[in-house]
């Protein structure tokens, strides 16, 4: 019982070392979480960390878009035999890492002017002409807005009249007094309720749950907002202002059209232009795989040359263990002969036949 407890005991204890890949969550990278006791061999699971991460990193910075997921092979990652071709200075790894560096940076030039391409392509199909038939509607409301203005417009201040919930009201003041009334019979929020008409524009008033205010708005064609406040008089004031400003409004949307026709005519002529270092890439390519092939072509002269001096090594062994074992046989036979002969000179003295 002491002897099986002892040789329990005895047993030597195992250390482990866990690495656990965690998938990425709430836009963090993975992590690598390391598990073990003291004297596990943690230096070769961080070069392979690091490793990954270097080809995680190379893909996503070859990439043509951003991607949220990278596959677990990089071809910048230097083989064992490249590894020691450059510690020994061999010039052509030299110049395949250098360039490798190159061709991944005229690979993501050429993946943007490509992305430009198809962006180009986009707004001249599709985003340009529909901003440019928006801003023209919004252009033409104006113009209709400013002429309606014009024929409707006070121009004598005595001559007030704005209509509010059915009611005419011809002071100023009565009038925004009536508004705030509206203001706080409203009881829906981010629902607009019509509640009358001023200088030819319908009013609407709604209650703006995001910055807490009421908003009215003016429309005959386009519509326009302004926001309300507390003094009677003052909103009177800023909704003058408002119809006031369609002639500015219309100057900046006739501006912001000539600005889209310009981008337009501009987008016409970048696309279909050809990446411009294209032909400096292919040629780059071109050398890369020539290098590629001939560290392949040494790499496999190095294999050729290790398995020959294996097999040479195996077959000194197989001669070594086969005269190891003529020895052995050659001694017991040897030993079998001479104690034969002891026996028989043991057995001549017993007998008495010395």
């Amino acid at each position: 019982m002491n002897m099986k407890v002892e040789n329990e005991m005895a047993l030597p204890t195992t250390k482990s070392v866990a690495v656990m890949l965690l998938e990425p969550y709430a836009g963090k990278l993975a992590r690598t979480v390391l598990r073990g006791e003291s004297g596990s061999n943690t230096a070769d699971l961080l070069d392979q960390l690091i490793e990954n991460k270097q080809k995680f990193i190379s893909q996503i910075m070859t990439s043509k878009a951003p991607v949220r997921s990278c596959e677990d092979v990089d071809e910048a990652a230097l083989s064992y035999a490249e590894v020691k071709a450059l510690a020994t200075g061999n010039p052509a790894v030299k110049e395949k890492m250098a360039l490798d560096v190159d061709v991944a940076k005229l690979k993501l030039l050429k993946a943007n002017h490509m992305n430009n391409q198809y962006r180009l392509e986009d707004d001249i199909a599709r985003n340009f002409p529909q901003q440019i038939a928006k801003l023209m509607e919004i252009i033409d409301s104006y113009k209709a807005d400013i002429a309606h203005f014009s024929e409707h417009k006070i121009t004598d201040p005595e001559q007030f009249s704005m209509e509010i919930g059915g009611k005419v009201f011809t002071e100023k003041k009565e009038a925004g007094a009536a508004l705030l009334a509206v203001c706080k019979d409203i009881k829906a929020v981010d629902a607009a309720m019509d509640i009358g008409n001023y200088q030819g524009f319908n009013m609407r008033i709604q209650f703006d749950s995001w910055s807490k205010e009421f908003i009215l708005s003016v429309k005959y064609e386009a519509v326009s907002k302004v926001h309300l406040g507390a003094d009677a008089l003052g909103n009177i004031t800023r909704i003058n202002n408002l119809l006031d400003s369609y002639p500015e409004k219309l100057s900046e949307a006739q501006q912001r059209l000539e600005i889209v026709y310009e981008q337009l005519a501009n987008a016409k002529e970048e696309v279909g232009k050809p990446f411009p270092k294209d032909v400096e890439l292919n040629q780059m390519l071109e050398r890369l795989a020539e290098l590629n092939a001939l560290l392949n072509m040494d790499e496999r002269e190095e294999n050729a040359e290790e398995a020959e001096v294996a097999e040479a090594s195996e077959v000194n062994e197989d001669r070594t263990v086969r005269g190891s074992i003529h020895e052995k046989l050659q001694k017991y036979k040897e030993k079998n002969q001479r104690e034969g002969e002891n026996g028989k000179i043991s057995r001549n003295h017993d007998f008495g036949l010395e």
